[in-house]
């Protein structure tokens, strides 16, 4: 079930992460060069490790993982509403 919810989790990660990408905000041109290149796939691939990170965490007797994922990818849905609102 941890597994599920973990996974669940990612994907909105990975949506709101792609928002920000495509939103255009003028705050992206501040990233390095490296970070905007290739449509933002190092974000991508940073999204991607974290996540696996959790799983395999919470695959090996650590819940407290799902917790901290949540926590990550509620910030992250927050700063993604914030960016793709213009509201900063």
């Amino acid at each position: 079930m941890e597994l599920l919810i973990l996974f669940a989790l990612g994907v909105l990660n990975f949506a709101a992460n792609k928002a920000v990408l495509e939103s255009g905000h003028p705050l992206l041109e501040t990233l390095p060069r490296a970070v905007r290149s290739g449509g933002g796939r190092i974000s991508l691939l940073f999204e991607y490790g974290v996540l696996v990170a959790a799983m395999l965490l919470a695959a090996h007797g650590w819940p407290a993982a799902v917790w901290g994922y949540g926590v990550y990818t509620g910030l992250n849905t927050v700063m993604a509403w914030v960016v793709t609102t213009h509201r900063i």
